[in-house]
């Protein structure tokens, strides 16, 4: 089979021919039809987990995917060969992941049916972007009446936070670019400024004076996160998805400092699932390539500046 794979951490991403894997007890082989790129992806390929996950090469890149069921192994109770799913298919230790035609997940892990009325390029967009955006969300306790700045909310994640604190009744400024104030606006933001023109924190607080309830941050590093903080009233709420948060440095202000480090599941995209059905979170896809097209991909997102998910249709 076709796939995107290293030969080593470090090595460039490249097209290769793989056998395809074969399902064991309680695993299901999937037909990928679609998969979502995410900066994970390329920080594997560098090798972020050399020191937590002994891997297996060639080493095939990708989490986020979507597809059919094609075969089930035994013991599988949940799902059934030639349902639609879409979840997260990255088996490091054994060297697979979504960037192939044919992917494996474990039954009782995090994957699911698709929404309703969902296509492929779509559900392979949602899993680790809307699981994150859910979870930031969640742990900064949003809430009806509540100012949130969103920080990076042009990406996959960003617009996810947006949607979602904005359902919560929260007034949401988020983070753009004046080309992208438009989508921000019909994603669920009140205001928007713009990160590369100068003073963010005046900036914020030109469109708000009041003191910020919670930033939800997606792209700051720790210098730029203590900044950020000044603007949060006594008691806020700083989430990052970056791990740029120094919790005990917020705890001094008073201030609660989370890093975000929340597993997926299957729960998770089911409740995903219901509020993409019922119209709460839209998911934009920004750009598809073709799979052979994913390592230059790779690289564009690399590069920063995303304005929605790139999907490799497979």
């Amino acid at each position: 089979m076709r796939a995107i794979a290293v030969s080593e951490y470090g090595a460039t991403p490249a097209p290769v021919n793989l056998p395809r894997p074969e399902p064991g007890p309680g695993e299901i082989l999937v037909k990928m039809i679609a998969a979502g790129l995410n900066p994970m992806d390329w920080k594997v390929a560098d090798g972020m987990l050399k020191d937590s996950v002994d891997a297996s090469f060639p080493l095939i890149l990708g989490q986020d995917g979507a597809g059919v069921v094609e075969a089930v192994g035994e013991d599988v109770t949940r799902l059934r060969h030639g349902e639609q799913v879409y979840g997260f298919f990255s088996m490091p230790d054994r060297g697979l992941g979504a960037f192939c035609e044919y992917a494996l997940a474990r039954d009782d892990g995090p994957v699911a049916k698709m929404p309703e009325g969902m296509i492929y390029t779509q559900a392979a967009a949602v899993p680790t972007a809307s699981v994150a955006a859910l979870a930031m969300v969640e742990e900064a306790r949003v809430a009806a009446g509540q100012t949130v700045l969103v920080v990076g909310a042009t990406g996959g994640v960003g617009q996810g936070v947006v949607q979602l604190a904005a359902r919560e009744g929260a007034k949401v400024i988020a983070t753009a670019r004046a080309d992208m104030a438009g989508t921000m606006r019909r994603l669920g933001a009140d205001a928007t400024v713009d990160h590369s023109g100068g003073d963010l924190n005046a900036q914020v607080l030109a469109v708000h004076n009041d003191g910020i309830d919670a930033v939800i941050d997606m792209v700051g590093d720790t210098s730029e996160t203590e900044v950020i903080a000044q603007l949060l009233r006594p008691g806020g709420t700083y989430v990052s998805s970056v791990w740029s948060v120094n919790p005990d440095s917020m705890e001094a202000k008073g201030l609660r400092g989370i890093n975000l480090d929340k597993e997926p599941s299957a729960e998770l995209l089911d409740r995903l699932s219901d509020l993409i059905d019922a119209g709460d979170l839209q998911v934009r896809v920004e750009r598809e390539v073709p799979l052979d097209d994913a390592p230059g991909a790779l690289a564009d997102n690399r590069a920063g500046g995303a304005r929605g998910k790139t999907v490799i249709r497979v």
